[in-house]
């Protein structure tokens, strides 16, 4: 397995309807932030292509790199919802929803 490949892609989903987009690595995931609208480049972006930029250079995991990239997608609203969850877990609706 290559070293900046990630174990798990980050799932990204661009709306209902669109196809969903897997990152599968570090360099996907820099594809991905260096096309991001320069407007909406706050401190998580930025977080996100520094750690994506460290793992490159080989100072950080590629796992690292994800977590940090998944925590952007996250945020700004692009983690497709069954990223949100461990692997083998219920939707959280009805894990959090009372019983009756």
């Amino acid at each position: 397995m290559d070293r900046l490949q990630f174990f798990s892609p980050v799932r990204i989903s661009h709306g209902q309807g669109q196809p969903v987009e897997d990152i599968e690595g570090v360099n996907e995931a820099m594809a991905f932030l260096r096309k991001w609208p320069r407007g909406r480049r706050g401190p998580v972006y930025q977080c996100a292509l520094n750690c994506c930029a460290a793992a490159l250079a080989g100072q950080m995991s590629a796992e690292e790199a994800r977590k940090a990239f998944a925590g952007f997608a996250r945020i700004t609203r692009l983690l497709d919802d069954d990223m949100t969850l461990p692997i083998g877990s219920e939707k959280m609706d009805s894990v959090y929803s009372p019983r009756r």
